[in-house]
């Protein structure tokens, strides 16, 4: 049984346990990180601690723990599992308080981190998505726990055959409800801005510092539905999915399919 790090100690899975108070269960009240490890090395570490930096100061709270800190933990855990390439999951609440809506009343932050091996999605040939609004709510750069609508949305996605819901809100696109979308016509790669709406991506900033490096045209910029639709590719990006071509949108075929 592969083990986990839960408040300063080193667990059997099946021997972690939370209290029912604690903020995260009754509240959503938390934020999280998955990290990917290529061949036992920490995929941009240092980009994704300063995303759970930023999640946390915007619900009010600081990392509870050093940068060293977190290395030991990763380092620890890794060679815990068997094969070289995993995902990291590390989720920080607020803690335990009776259920009232007052922050104040937390005790220490739980702290829960694990790997196990990252799955291969073989999506190389690429996947179907949908369109559809975008219900969530408008602090999306926050990685909260609070999931329900990316849950249901990829649900929905799943009852008419396909992988992932790409979101619309005012008639322009958001991401995915776990990615983040990029849009080529021509010679130009096109992405949404990093704003409320729209979670920074750490593979979507990566896509972007490649493109530069190869020369090739791209913009930060609203996309709208009929650029979604008139688009010769369409990628989904995400740090456990990597790049993947979207091949249709809602049953239609993606340029040249």
């Amino acid at each position: 049984m592969s083990r986990v790090y839960l408040n300063g100690e080193y667990l059997p899975l099946g021997e972690a346990n939370i209290n029912v108070l604690d903020r995260g269960f009754t509240f959503g009240d938390g934020v999280y990180e998955v990290i990917p490890v290529f061949n036992r090395t920490v995929f941009r570490q240092q980009q994704h601690m300063q995303r759970l930096r930023n999640s946390l100061e915007a619900i009010y709270m600081q990392d509870p723990l050093t940068s060293q800190d977190w290395t030991d933990i990763f380092s620890t855990l890794i060679e815990s599992v068997g094969t070289p390439d995993q995902s990291i999951y590390l989720q920080i609440t607020r803690g335990i308080s009776e259920r009232d809506h007052d922050i104040s009343l937390a005790d220490a932050p739980t702290v829960f981190v694990m790997s196990r091996e990252l799955q291969n999605k073989n999506y190389e040939q690429g996947i179907s998505a949908i369109t559809h609004e975008d219900i969530r709510w408008s602090y999306c750069d926050i990685k909260a726990i609070t999931l329900l609508p990316s849950v249901i949305l990829r649900h929905r996605a799943r009852q008419m055959g396909a992988r992932e819901a790409i979101l619309i809100r005012d008639d322009h696109v958001t991401e995915g409800a776990a990615s983040n979308v990029f849009v080529i016509k021509e010679d130009t790669v096109y992405t949404t801005p990093k704003d409320n709406q729209v979670l920074p991506g750490v593979t979507r900033d990566l896509v972007l510092e490649l493109l530069e490096d190869s020369g090739i045209n791209y913009q930060e910029t609203s996309i709208s539905r009929a650029s979604l639709f008139a688009a010769d590719e369409i990628w989904i990006t995400s740090s456990t999915w990597e790049i993947v071509p979207v091949t249709r949108i809602d049953d239609e075929p993606v340029g040249k399919g």
